[in-house]
């Protein structure tokens, strides 16, 4: 490979011959969410294994605590969480205008003063931490919802992917991703412990 640049952010070949592939070759969901993952993990984000609702609030917390530079007390965590992050009184608009527009929220700490928390760093993106997690499945609630591939951004589940074989109609993913989308609870305050 000719290297005409290269920095820590990107770099540019003279030429790139992509790997052959045989697009009529049989590939299994399985397959096919293993090798998105990949090449998502070639890009930079962190491969996370997740399997609860508790296991994805203490990787919120940890993701918060690395982008802050700050330690939550458990007291200060609890509060944070369910006032801030997961108050059910907000709807799912409000929950995204929190991210989009919002997203530096006060915390009152333990001795009274308060601190800005960052949710997301839009001014310095590359402060951000990727993940990627597969098969996470929620159990909360009357239905059981499963999601092929979650993204999430300092630990804040962004998108979830329905992968579907070739020869599946696309449009059964989107019928997934509506029975889904109908069926979401939300992550319930008792998950912060």
């Amino acid at each position: 490979m000719d290297i005409i640049a290269q920095n820590t952010q990107s770099t540019v070949v003279a030429e790139y011959t992509p790997e052959p592939r045989n697009s009529t070759a049989y590939q299994s969901e399985a397959e096919l969410e293993n090798d998105f993952i990949n090449r998502l993990v070639n890009q930079g984000y962190e491969r996370i294994k997740i399997k609860t609702s508790l296991e994805l609030v203490q990787n919120l917390r940890i993701q918060l605590e690395k982008l802050n530079n700050y330690k939550f007390s458990d007291k200060e965590w609890k509060t944070f969480f369910v006032e801030k992050l997961s108050n059910n009184k907000y709807s799912i608009l409000e929950k995204t205008r929190l991210i989009q527009e919002d997203n530096v929220q006060l915390l009152t700490r333990d001795d009274n003063t308060t601190k800005n928390i960052k949710l997301i760093d839009t001014k310095n993106i590359h402060n951000n931490s990727i993940q990627v997690l597969n098969q996470y499945e929620e159990k909360e609630g009357t239905h059981k919802t499963r999601y092929d591939v979650t993204i999430l951004v300092n630990g804040f589940p962004m998108v979830h992917i329905e992968l579907k074989r070739r020869a599946v109609a696309i449009k059964q993913a989107f019928n997934q991703i509506n029975r889904t989308k109908e069926k979401a609870q939300g992550v319930t305050h008792d998950t912060c412990n």
